[in-house]
């Protein structure tokens, strides 16, 4: 007992000197601080160097776009836009030397509450030093390194410079650097022209630019902006009615068409989200760092995709397209669009839209219908249908485009040429639904699928570059790569920051894979031609490259996509609020960009660059009945894995195959076994 007392008395002794000590240390520190702020001085506003873009020949893309930057006197900005940024950002600024203690341990209780970070407490001063100065590393010498920033500018500058300078370095998105761009980027007019509306929805933007773009997500902007004239009315800039009437008032935003274009603008727009979502690059770093990224984009291979884009959709009609390419042996994007026209629409559909690519989704299925007992020669009947699943509880009942049927059993070969959605969706249940989803994931596909029976005609969305990404494993014959756009990025020294390692898993199987190819460049053969044509026929005469392919569509989208070895590319087209493609040339668009984009791509490359793997055998089979090719029927050489292809004839049977195999003479150590047995 009395050890007991002992104990706890030297605790609480311990306790105490503690509680003493602490103040002292950290009173110690700011002393110490403060000194080492007085000595070093007023500092020196680094110059900017953003960071420039390299295509894969070394030649200059772009740059971080920092042209988008004007300085402006903080006395000729709109007042509203001052109090709005005050009141979301730092309301107590005049009344602190840099801390808001008493904001900080709000934001602490508010922390302690949640059990996370969720509220932040710096203030304009410290967010001004670290857009200047310093990283985002969440380190203890960062951290010092803000504080130490945030005393030499209180120490050395004004209230109105600070602000002045943090108005004029935030940054908005799209480029903008400063209230005077920011105002110019979203509404056309200079920062000294913002209603209060235009400047309660600026002020709010800078917390999440990409979060609270109007341009990109209204809803969200709008709901910021409400909170930025909550904010303003509590912080006793403006009263509620004001506030409501400026939350109502109407907004016209500028449009795009003011922006310059670049090179390979889409690319370069996600580009920049990959750096700083994926290799977790700042902005300041970004903006002045005087970074060097070296990138996979290939600007013949770009240029080729713009040129066909527009050549071939009217300026006419509003229809959008997308189109990604890869190196299917690297997964290196060579080339991007994400829209018509950047300067109408920086949306890029070929990465943030997501469409039902329809038929195209096909050759998944009959990948894994290859992996379960089905061959290219499997014959199933095309005819009206009525599916019942779920154990009988639910039906589906899908169409072939027109209407139109073989009405008898068709082989799995021409059903992809054809795209049969009956046979489809009857090999879809008899390998199981689950085997598609399987497959389909294995390939590279990560959007949400459900083993559904529509799932066969491809109704769930998928992106651009995501398909691409899939086809890319099947002309890597089931070996699945990881798309990249960035190869290098140094620093300004020329030390490597990054650098890219391609990888390749082996997910699928080779011979099926290569198997499932062959099957897709019958396409474009009319010998495959049946109860109606091809799909690819009407852009078959434009290639001269073996290539593999499928087209899809539903009403409102129109796909094509497909590869050689040595080039894969996906293209989309359709509307941006999903209207109906109505007429034949909307629907005929994605085929004809994608074949001139692949044959002008090709161009040097070998005509045929595909290369059976050990495994599978190619053999003469009739289209019609799925039986090897005797006299009097016609032939196509299909490719098998060895041991699947048919082993009976249609018409007569060749006439080597019905001689008699010469008998072989017994070796000398063969007949003394006969006689011995």
């Amino acid at each position: 007992m009395h050890f007991d007392t002992r104990i706890r008395k030297k605790m609480a002794l311990l306790l105490r000197r503690s509680a003493l000590f602490l103040p002292i240390s950290l009173l110690l520190g700011l002393i110490i601080l403060l000194l080492a702020a007085k000595i070093a001085g007023p500092m020196d506003i680094p110059a900017s160097k953003p960071a420039v873009f390299y295509d894969n020949r070394g030649q200059l893309v772009g740059k971080w776009d920092t042209t988008n930057k004007q300085w402006m006197d903080s006395n000729a900005m709109a007042p509203a836009l001052k109090l709005a940024t005050l009141a979301v950002e730092d309301r107590r600024f005049f009344h602190h030397h840099g801390f808001d203690f008493r904001r900080m341990i709000q934001s602490a209780l508010i922390d302690l509450r949640h059990f996370s970070k969720a509220q932040g407490a710096s203030t304009i001063t410290m967010q001004y030093a670290k857009n200047l100065f310093l990283s985002n590393d969440k380190t203890w010498l960062r951290k010092f390194s803000e504080m130490f920033y945030t005393i030499r500018l209180e120490m050395n500058e004004s209230k109105k410079s600070i602000l002045e300078g943090y108005l004029n370095t935030i940054y908005y998105g799209r480029g903008a650097y400063g209230a005077e761009a920011g105002a110019r980027t979203y509404f056309n007019k200079s920062a000294r022209d913002l209603s209060l509306a235009e400047a309660s929805m600026l002020a709010g933007i800078p917390n999440g630019p990409s979060i609270y773009s109007p341009f990109m997500n209204y809803g969200k902007a709008k709901k910021r902006q409400k909170v930025v004239l909550n904010t303003m009315v509590k912080s006793g800039f403006l009263s509620k009615k004001r506030a409501e009437i400026a939350y109502h008032a109407p907004l016209h935003l500028a449009h795009a068409e003011n922006k310059v274009p670049e090179k390979a603008s889409y690319f370069q727009d996600a580009l920049r989200h990959e750096l700083i979502d994926r290799l977790h690059f700042t902005q300041k770093e970004l903006a002045s760092g005087g970074l060097k990224v070296y990138t996979t984009l290939d600007n013949e291979t770009q240029e080729t995709a713009e040129y066909w884009v527009k050549r071939v959709i009217p300026s006419s009609t509003p229809i959008q397209t997308a189109l990604v390419a890869l190196d299917p042996k690297t997964g290196g994007v060579v080339a991007m669009v994400g829209g018509r026209d950047y300067t109408k629409s920086t949306y890029n559909r070929a990465v943030s839209a997501k469409r039902s690519p329809g038929s195209a989704f096909k050759p998944f299925l009959y990948y894994a219908a290859l992996q379960n007992g089905f061959t290219p020669a499997t014959r199933l009947k095309s005819e009206p249908t009525a599916f019942a699943f779920d154990n009988g509880r639910r039906d589906y009942t899908p169409n072939n485009f027109g209407g139109y049927y073989a009405n008898k059993p068709i082989t799995m070969a021409q059903a992809l040429a054809l795209s049969d959605n009956i046979f489809a969706v009857k090999t879809h249940l008899a390998i199981g639904m689950k085997k598609l989803v399987s497959a389909a994931r294995s390939a590279g596909i990560s959007s949400a699928l459900a083993p559904i029976p529509s799932l066969a005609l491809g109704t769930k969305p998928v992106s651009v570059l995501e398909l691409a990404r899939g086809y890319a494993t099947f002309a890597n014959q089931g070996a699945r790569i990881q798309p990249a756009m960035i190869t290098k990025v140094t620093d300004s020294k020329g030390q490597v920051l990054y650098e890219w390692q391609p990888k390749k898993q082996q997910v699928l199987n080779r011979q099926t894979s290569f198997v499932l190819s062959q099957m897709m460049t019958g396409v474009f053969d009319k010998r495959l031609n049946g109860y109606t044509k091809v799909t690819g026929s009407k852009i078959s005469g434009l290639l001269t490259h073996k290539v593999a392919a499928k087209t899809g569509s539903t009403p409102s989208d129109s796909w094509m996509a497909g590869f050689t070895p040595e080039l894969v590319s996906a293209v989309w087209v359709g509307y941006d609020q999903g209207e109906m493609i109505s007429t034949y040339p909307d629907s005929g668009y994605a085929k004809t960009i994608w074949a001139h984009f692949m044959e002008s791509a090709l161009k040097g490359k070998p005509k045929n660059a595909f290369k059976a793997p050990k495994g599978v055998v190619s053999v003469r089979i009739d289209p019609k009945s799925g039986l090897r090719a005797g006299k009097g029927c016609s032939g196509r050489p299909t490719y098998f894995i060895k041991g699947t292809a048919p082993t009976t004839y249609c018409g007569k049977q060749e006439p080597h195959k019905l001689q008699k195999p010469t008998k072989q003479r017994r070796s000398l150590l063969d007949r003394l076994f006969h006689w011995w047995k």
